[in-house]
């Protein structure tokens, strides 16, 4: 399936990318939120899992309307907590760490951080997990996924539509990057990806991507180690890295990888 091959669905807020596959179906719901979320849901034989959740209210609003006719049986929480009010009564699947990771770590300090800088619009309630999932196949309304822990939360494989989603991508933008050690570890499963050739690579803040696009991420990660070993302050590194790839997006985004490649 190539990644521009889709039906696009204009909504209140946001838009709908669908990929038809034949008997199963891949919507891919563009935000346009203030952190470029994305939402994505699997359809089969009348039923519908959503992997990951909105977490502005405008945008569950819109997103409640498009799914008010599809099947709902579960929602795949891994990295993206908030946005706890909506579907509250579909069955939540996460692994524990992942569930850690929004109550009480990393994901919960982001909501925290969130939920100041913009106010009522956002969703800050947290969804509450239901089912504890681990390593492995995990089959969810007739649906396969694969599930693989990450050391914050864990990714998602689709075995029906070669397709995997991770956290993020984004192949012109800055990722959040905490050191070397963290950017040989992306590489390493962005290597993986290539490797067992994935047709679309969903990520929680950009539309689905390809394999072309994981090189191109992999590439902007090594400069960004070869940037870092000859830089000696993060304003010194933040500059070289802008002057290399000048039209990224995501300049928040490079300001929190300088602050942990400095620290």
């Amino acid at each position: 399936m190539n990644k521009n091959n889709f039906n696009a669905i204009s909504l209140e807020k946001g838009e709908m990318h669908v990929y038809d596959f034949g008997g199963i179906k891949l919507h891919a719901y563009r935000t346009d939120d203030f952190i470029n979320d994305e939402v994505f849901i699997v359809e089969k034989n009348g039923k519908s899992v959503i992997i990951e959740s909105p977490c502005f209210f405008d945008n569950n609003a819109t997103l409640e309307k498009y799914v008010a006719k599809m099947n709902v049986v579960g929602m795949l929480i891994a990295y993206h907590d908030a946005g706890g009010s909506f579907l509250p009564n579909v069955e939540k699947y996460a692994t524990q760490n992942a569930k850690e990771y929004g109550e009480q770590g990393g994901g919960k300090a982001l909501i925290d951080n969130f939920a100041n800088v913009f106010g009522k619009i956002f969703d800050k309630s947290l969804h509450k997990i239901t089912n504890i999932i681990d390593n492995g196949k995990v089959t969810i309304g007739g649906i396969d996924f694969i599930i693989t822990k990450t050391h914050e939360a864990y990714n998602i494989a689709i075995p029906e539509i070669n397709a995997v989603y991770t956290h993020m991508l984004g192949h012109d933008c800055h990722s959040i990057v905490a050191g070397a050690g963290h950017a040989d570890a992306i590489i390493a499963e962005l290597n993986g990806y290539i490797s067992k050739g994935y047709g679309l690579i969903l990520t929680s803040h950009y539309t689905p991507e390809d394999l072309k696009d994981a090189q191109t991420k992999i590439d902007y990660l090594n400069q960004l180690k070869d940037v870092a070993s000859k830089c000696k302050s993060a304003e010194e590194f933040k500059q070289e890295v802008k002057e290399r790839f000048p039209n990224y997006a995501g300049d928040n985004y490079l300001d929190m990888t300088a602050g942990m490649f400095f620290a």
